[in-house]
């Protein structure tokens, strides 16, 4: 039953409660929505975890086993719930180890609170133990970031954080308590943040620009779409399939924004960039009408400025204004909400074909299976290969699983070959690239979505990085699975050492473990599979169990992921092998 003070702060009424600064922490979170959240105590935050133990019935805390896994846990959370994912850590390193996490989620876009605890007010600036600038270190790499040094703050400050993270272009907000703010009692009452002075994160569509818009589309032969995650974040994927199905435009993806359509889609024709496919690639440099939608021409999509999609019309659909003319400059700009923007833009569109044109992407699409996706998918040759892995899982999971993925050349091969049939499928650290993302990741999308089946696919480097979170698996009973491709490299640089640099091999061959005895040492079931007769039944089996299992395949020890576009090479600069 609840109690009077729980009511008044549920309710949001003008009534007050005294309580500590710590308290409030925990009521702060509870009012926004929080049930879940990651973190690591140590003493500077200790007066939070404290109060946390009288609420453990209404919100849950996942130890993890570093305060940089807390991070992509929340991450993980976020992009598979919509959510937004919580954090906490103390103070010094504590904090200094929530950074990794928070630029990835603030190149990603991915709504982010993170707590850390900070030494008393007066012993601000003086060196004490365990004292870190947080804000001046956090502050190019969240959204915003706050220094709480008095309770009565607490109310105001979290519910600003709340906002400003989930709201426009999402992304990560830190806010740093000091010790004495936690201890203090004040009357405590709590009003969610609903705008804040100078902040427009959801810039109102203009209509001129949707017609002039619609007005190059309606006239292109050529038509060209390209959609990131502003569409997931948007919430716009069926605006986005609507506006492909009438005016008949071939469509492709950059990895953050794979599955916001279902992968079977007649004009979903691939990804694009460095390892993309090669007809969306080749093809760019073809279109007359370019639309990007949701996404930032980032430099592994563009490849080469001066030779991108020069003889096309640009048309940017984007929320955040800071992206216009960023990278790419423009002829039309289309600020707003995805979701709204495409609502308005879709009755102004003809209805269209552009058959010989979709026939251009199909042609490119065959040259690519005969050269490449054959022998990755359906390979002759004795070794297993990671595409053929994928495939197996795709099947296993009749398309329906939550994949995620860690950095290199398992990325850039499960981006490639994983099927998806719902959104929100595809977790990986596009932006930053970060090794270690993926099982602490996974362990966050599975809490996230625990009807869906999560598989995490990782390098036998990026694994190593964060392989100590497999103590929260055991310990919290996760059912994630966890496919480790172990080519004994480092894999994507040992690519480009190959191909680049005459084949000297520095620090890239990896001597491992045992990840079998590991996994199992951690009461997770476990095997290995080295040869390609046990591969589908292996991977059925871990699908089909309803507990966390590891997986590890032994692949090819010197494959590489094609097709590849060079570093600062032009997107029609494809190699195929």
């Amino acid at each position: 039953m609840e109690t009077l003070k729980e009511k008044q702060i549920k309710t949001n009424t003008k009534s007050t409660i005294k309580i500590t600064g710590a308290e409030a922490i925990i009521h702060c979170l509870l009012a926004e929505g929080v049930d879940l959240l990651y973190g690591y105590p140590g003493g500077a935050i200790m007066p939070v975890y404290d109060a946390l133990y009288k609420f453990q019935d209404k919100l849950t805390h996942i130890l993890t086993r570093h305060e940089q896994g807390a991070t992509h846990a929340a991450q993980g959370y976020a992009r598979v719930s919509g959510r937004v994912g919580v954090a906490m850590a103390t103070s010094g390193p504590g904090a200094t180890n929530l950074v990794t996490g928070l630029a990835d989620a603030q190149i990603d876009s991915t709504p982010m609170v993170c707590i850390t605890g900070q030494v008393p007010r007066h012993l601000l600036g003086s060196d004490a133990f365990q004292e870190t600038d947080i804000i001046g270190i956090s502050t190019p790499v969240t959204k915003w970031n706050y220094q709480i040094t008095k309770a009565s703050e607490i109310p105001e400050i979290m519910a600003k954080a709340f906002y400003i993270a989930k709201s426009g272009r999402p992304g990560p907000v830190l806010v740093d308590i000091t010790k004495n703010a936690q201890f203090e009692a004040f009357d405590f009452s709590y009003k969610k943040c609903k705008g804040v002075r100078s902040y427009n994160p959801a810039p109102k569509p203009n209509m001129g620009s949707i017609e002039a818009a619609a007005d190059l589309i309606n006239n292109a032969k050529k038509p060209f779409i390209v959609w990131g995650q502003g569409v997931i974040l948007g919430q716009a994927e069926e605006e986005l399939k609507a506006v492909i199905d009438k005016a008949g435009i071939p469509a492709a993806w950059t990895i953050m924004g794979e599955s916001a359509i279902p992968t079977s889609h007649p004009l979903n024709v691939g990804m694009v960039g460095m390892h993309g496919n090669y007809g969306p690639n080749l093809l760019t440099n073809e279109c007359d009408v370019l639309i990007a939608i949701g996404m930032r021409f980032d430099d592994r999509v563009t490849g080469n400025l001066d030779k991108y999609a020069k003889q096309a019309k640009v048309i940017h659909f984007e929320i955040d204004p800071a992206e216009i003319n960023k990278n790419v400059k423009v002829d039309v700009a289309v600020l707003g909400n995805s979701k709204e923007t495409l609502n308005v833009l879709l009755p102004l569109l003809k209805k269209n074909e552009h058959s010989s044109w979709h026939n251009e992407f199909k042609k490119k699409y065959d040259i690519e299976f005969n050269a490449v996706i054959k022998k990755d998918i359906h390979p002759t040759k004795e070794g297993l290969t990671m595409g053929e892995v994928i495939e197996e899982i795709n099947l296993a999971s009749k398309n329906e699983a939550v994949i995620v993925t860690d950095v290199g050349q398992h990325q850039m091969i499960a981006c490639r070959y994983a099927k998806f049939n719902t959104t929100k499928s595809n977790i990986t650290s596009g932006g930053l690239g970060t090794m270690g993302f993926a099982l602490p990741a996974a362990i966050g999308a599975k809490q996230g979505a625990m009807h869906r089946e999560v598989v995490a696919i990782i390098g036998d480097g990026g694994y190593q990085m964060t392989i100590q979170e497999l103590g929260v698996i055991f310990q919290h009973q996760i059912p994630v699975k966890i496919v480790v491709l172990n080519n004994d490299h480092l894999g994507m640089v040992r690519q480009w050492q190959e191909l680049f640099f005459d084949k000297r091999y520095a620090s890239t061959v990896m001597v491992n473990p045992d990840f079998v005895k590991i996994a199992e040492g951690y009461h997770i079931e476990a095997k290995c599979v080295t040869q390609r007769i046990d591969l589908k039944a292996t991977v059925q089996e871990m699908i089909a169990s309803k507990k966390p299992y590891f997986l590890e395949v032994k692949v090819e020890k010197e494959d590489n992921v094609f097709p590849m576009i060079p570093s600062g090479a032009a997107v029609s600069d494809v190699r195929l092998k």
